[in-house]
């Protein structure tokens, strides 16, 4: 992994802002009768995920240090099958290749979930997972078919020489409005799944909860599916984005107002942090909703700002879990005084989440909302409602989790993060503090792909 944080940071630095297109660009051939091609390459919407999905799945390494007992090398090997799978996602210019990607996350998932859950019913949550996943593959496979088919059928090629799934190729054709509107609503229906968007949700949960909390780190910080909206379902249909903008708007403020109220009323650490995330990805459908500069800058800093803050909140939860054996309230209080640097880390991170001024929630969340506010104003409005009700339910368990008299002996008597577990958040602290202070290193190196990415709406 380290590796291959080398090779992402060695792309990053030698990646052009200024130029709109795809760069690194891979291309090799697969399977020749259908036009299907090993083809890869980032741009500006893609190219920081590559390295901070890395240093998330450091941070899961580092996690599990010592507490994964049990077949050591089949889960690091499903590790790093994992984050193969998931940078070929960032990376995958071909819609069947990054369909390939998309679907092959699920074994190691499957795997993880169930073998190194915490939960007695880990395999009944790795099982729900999984069935939701490949019920929401259905739509987006046939969307990339549609596609495809419309391609042949556009330049004349006839099936199968004219079928053609390169993304960029697919950017070009015409597809017909009627087209549109369904390869849009089945793209959309297969990402929200995995995003996910209320009321396709019901899976996180159970995962975060029955599930490794290293495992709900990524599964938190990750997010593909809003990823995948940004990257395939506006651009390949944007004259139906256009049309169904008040939908897409109207899905994030239920995920906003819903995952806020389910968020407050939790008990558990963990489960907390599931509704949590469903509501501040809400916000991120409400930016992308927008289609101007803002929103989508704003969406894309947001996802980047989760695989930091929300996969390192979920680690430090994951090493309370540890040492406590437990993340429900009733279990903690008092976690301060024995564990002062957790308590800091994870305050610092939960401030972040807040959007509060000096982190990087502050630029991705003001974007989010200034972008809101100009294109639909009461679902803006709603959305700053759902950042009050995120300072509630966070102060809320923080203070009843970390504070008061210790309960419970072995709250009084853990152990603080240990050496290679303070670099680790340490790292995460400086990312979270260095886009906060200077957000422009980020929107300088998006901004010109998410100009190309507004002009597609705007020239309709």
């Amino acid at each position: 992994m380290t590796v291959d944080l080398c090779i992402a940071v060695v792309i990053l630095i030698n990646f052009d802002p200024a130029y709109p297109g795809f760069q690194f660009i891979e291309e090799r051939r697969w399977i020749d009768s259908l036009s299907v091609q090993y083809k890869l390459g980032i741009d500006g919407v893609s190219v920081l995920f590559l390295p901070l999905t890395i240093v998330l799945f450091l941070g899961v390494v580092v996690s599990s240090w010592h507490s994964v007992q049990s077949l050591p090398r089949l889960y690091y090997s499903l590790l790093l099958l994992l984050e193969s799978t998931i940078v070929g996602v960032f990376c995958a210019l071909d819609t069947i290749l990054f369909f390939l990607f998309w679907e092959l996350t699920l074994i190691p998932l499957y795997f993880l979930i169930s073998l190194w859950g915490v939960g007695a019913n880990r395999r009944y949550a790795a099982v729900k997972y999984t069935m939701f996943m490949l019920v929401g593959g259905v739509p987006l496979l046939f969307g990339f078919l549609l596609l495809a088919f419309n391609h042949a059928e556009v330049t004349g090629g006839g099936i199968p020489q004219g079928l053609s799934f390169d993304y960029i190729d697919l950017l070009q054709v015409q597809v017909s409005d009627e087209l549109q509107l369904l390869v849009f609503l089945l793209l959309l229906t297969g990402f929200a799944v995995k995003t996910p968007v209320f009321p396709l949700h019901t899976w996180l949960p159970v995962v975060s909860m029955e599930g490794p909390a290293s495992i709900a780190a990524l599964m938190t910080g990750l997010k593909l599916g809003a990823y995948g909206i940004i990257r395939f379902v506006v651009p390949l249909a944007p004259q139906a984005a256009n049309d169904l903008h008040w939908f897409l708007a109207g899905l994030g403020v239920v995920g906003i107002l819903y995952g806020a109220v389910a968020a407050i009323h939790q008990t558990n650490i963990r489960r907390m942090l599931a509704y949590a995330s469903i509501s501040h990805v809400g916000l991120v459908l409400l930016g992308i909703a927008s289609f101007n500069l803002q929103g989508v800058q704003g969406a894309v800093f947001q996802l980047l700002n989760f695989t930091v803050v929300a996969g390192g909140i979920f680690l430090l939860t994951g090493l309370l879990q540890q040492r406590i054996g437990s993340t429900d309230i009733i279990s903690l209080g008092g976690a301060a005084k024995s564990m002062p640097l957790l308590a800091s880390f994870f305050f610092l991170f939960g401030l972040a989440g807040l959007g509060i001024p000096l982190t990087s929630g502050f630029p991705a969340e003001l974007l989010l909302i200034v972008s809101a506010l100009q294109t639909h104003t009461g679902a803006g409005l709603a959305a700053l409602f759902g950042v009050v009700l995120s300072a509630a339910y966070f102060l809320r368990i923080y203070r009843r989790a970390f504070f008061g008299p210790a309960q419970n002996t072995v709250v009084s008597e853990a152990m603080d993060l240990q050496p290679r577990e303070l670099l680790t958040a340490s790292v995460i602290a400086f990312l979270i503090l260095l886009a906060g202070l200077f957000p422009s290193v980020i929107l300088n190196l998006t901004k010109t792909s998410s100009l190309k990415w507004v002009e597609r709406l705007t020239s309709l």
